[in-house]
């Protein structure tokens, strides 16, 4: 065993897939977490020196990212997953010197690519804006980050290609950190000390993602450069059986990276279809005032999802750790690993997906004023509790989409979400007519069910699920996830009914030290339920048995 085989993950495949997932999944879910926590933590102080300019910054933030999202999902061309799966699927067959050419290659298309979509978002500003002229700094603020972004992410899908979800995962939380600092920093500057414009401080909060994107480069660069020798010995004994020329290579990739950029963009495609199409609907049911509606806007689209989004992380990683995995049984044609495998996602996904959902809807209340004030509190917390709901569907097609991708069903998942997205653009004007600022979320969540539903059958009917281990493990999920939620909402209404003798319960010192107790008992219940039960132990395997002795739980 090599030393790099000791540290962080194992460079070679394992035997034990379910292990396997769950250790990749473990760093991929560190990182995406802590970068998700990172990304909404600092709305709390940024919020503040905004002031009365908060919403609508968060507006004109919110508008500029969906957009920058999207063209930086095409920049990346699902590249990096695509190297990811292919990697796999070479180094399974101990071609590693394949896998390197293949990194090299992809490495100048994303370069490319990077290049034609940051050009594209910097001068093609104006007609992206949807009628807000206020966007245009904005993107071309983001414009420099997508021009690097690309390299970055590639990088990672290399070093996942190998399982190795470490530097992924910590590279992830270094370009976040950079990124928030930036924010911070020159929001503070800008705002309280130089009393500037709102609208050149969220464009230089905006910029941020460039110095985050440098940051997370030379986490990468030094973990490839402490890598090396591991990796050049790898190559140097590979089979070396396979030619691939470099016009096979690039077909290679980008066959499988052009789906992956529909299917990674799929949440970010339903979010652009909101803000281009939620102003206009409204106003047809007499709500014209643009602060009122920016404030709608960001209460759903980009103060909720910012939340929801630490749930839907869970998923996310999930989905980037199950593509290689899949990808070396399916090479092998190993259909019995492979229906094993894809149960082992769903439940593991469910494991912490349900009741992250559950418990952010029960405690939707103090949490929003923890991050967005008291501004519309009432409707604030409905939106952000409905939308908890919502989340469940988004992370199932990060983990569905993911699997689709991993046994080489590519056009058929972007089929399926095609039929998904008609949906949503069939019920959106009629529910955001009739519902309002619960419209979108409603078509979204009715679109994503859809395409899962469409994509769960065909799993079934081509490897077949464990539907009947699934149910019952599921139920058990649950059953102890609403347990907690009641809980967590019964611990809401107890200390804020007890500190209102004391202290202003609608603060954020308030609201905060109610989320502190009812995630920190009322999670404390779920852990010790699922450990108790054994439930734990069908989902993440046998390293259930040191928690369990670390919490003295027999």
């Amino acid at each position: 065993m090599t030393e790099m085989s000791k540290k962080d993950d194992t460079l070679t495949p394992t035997t034990d897939a379910q292990d396997q997932m769950v250790r990749g999944s473990a760093w991929m879910t560190a990182g995406s977490i802590f970068s998700r926590i990172l990304g909404a933590i600092y709305i709390i102080p940024w919020g503040i020196w905004f002031g009365s300019y908060f919403f609508q910054g968060n507006a004109l933030y919110g508008k500029g990212y969906n957009i920058y999202s999207f063209f930086l999902i095409a920049a990346i061309a699902g590249i990096p997953s695509a190297i990811a799966k292919q990697v796999a699927h070479y180094n399974a067959m101990n071609e590693y010197g394949v896998g390197f050419r293949l990194y090299k290659h992809g490495f100048v298309l994303a370069a490319i690519t990077g290049i034609v979509c940051a050009a594209l978002l910097y001068f093609g500003a104006p007609l992206f804006d949807g009628g807000d002229a206020r966007v245009v700094p904005v993107l071309h603020s983001l414009a420099w980050a997508v021009l690097i972004i690309p390299v970055m992410s590639l990088s990672r899908g290399f070093f996942q290609g190998y399982q190795q979800m470490a530097p992924s995962a910590i590279s992830q939380f270094v370009e976040q950190l950079a990124r928030v600092l930036y924010m911070l920093g020159s929001a503070f500057i800008i705002m309280r000390v130089l009393h500037g414009s709102w609208i050149t401080a969220v464009s230089q909060s905006t910029f941020a993602a460039c110095v985050g994107a440098i940051a997370g480069i030379l986490t990468l660069v030094w973990y490839y450069l402490k890598n090396r020798p591991t990796f050049q010995n790898l190559v140097a004994n590979s089979e070396n059986q396979i030619v691939v020329p470099a016009k096979q290579l690039y077909h290679e990739i980008l066959q499988q990276a052009l789906p992956f950029i529909v299917l990674g963009a799929g949440i970010t495609i339903f979010q652009l279809i909101d803000q281009f199409t939620f102003f206009k609907i409204m106003r047809t049911t007499g709500v014209t005032n643009e602060t009122v509606l920016n404030d709608l806007f960001a209460m759903f689209s980009v103060n909720a999802n910012k939340l929801i989004m630490i749930t839907v992380s869970l998923s996310s990683a999930l989905a980037i750790t199950a593509v290689p995995l899949l990808s070396e049984a399916f090479t092998r044609g190993d259909k019995r690993d492979l229906s094993k495998q894809i149960t082992n996602a769903v439940l593991l996904f469910e494991f912490v997906m349900i009741p992250s959902a559950l418990g952010m809807a029960a405690i939707a209340h103090p949490l929003n004023i923890v991050f967005y004030g008291v501004s519309h509190k009432a409707l604030a917390t409905a939106v952000l509790a409905f939308s908890s709901f919502v989340s469940i569907m988004l992370g199932l097609f990060s983990v569905t989409s993911a699997i689709m991708q991993g046994v080489s069903q590519n056009k058929r998942a972007v089929r399926y979400f095609a039929v998904g997205t008609i949906v949503k653009l069939a019920l959106q004007w009629p529910c955001v007519h009739y519902m309002g600022v619960f419209g979108p979320l409603v078509a979204t969540m009715i679109g994503f069910v859809v395409a899962n539903v469409l994509i769960v059958s065909w799993l079934n009917q081509a490897f077949g699920v464990d539907y009947q281990g699934i149910a019952k493990k599921t139920n058990g999920i649950l059953g102890f996830s609403l347990i907690m939620c009641l809980l967590a909402n019964m611990i809401v209404r107890l200390v804020s009914s007890g500190l209102g003798h004391i202290m202003t319960v609608d603060s954020r010192v308030g609201s905060l030290i109610i989320v502190i107790l009812a995630v920190g008992i009322a999670g404390y219940v779920y852990v010790y339920f699922v450990l108790k039960t054994r439930l734990a132990d069908t989902v993440l395997g046998e390293r259930t048995a040191r928690l369990r002795r670390l919490l003295r739980i027999k």
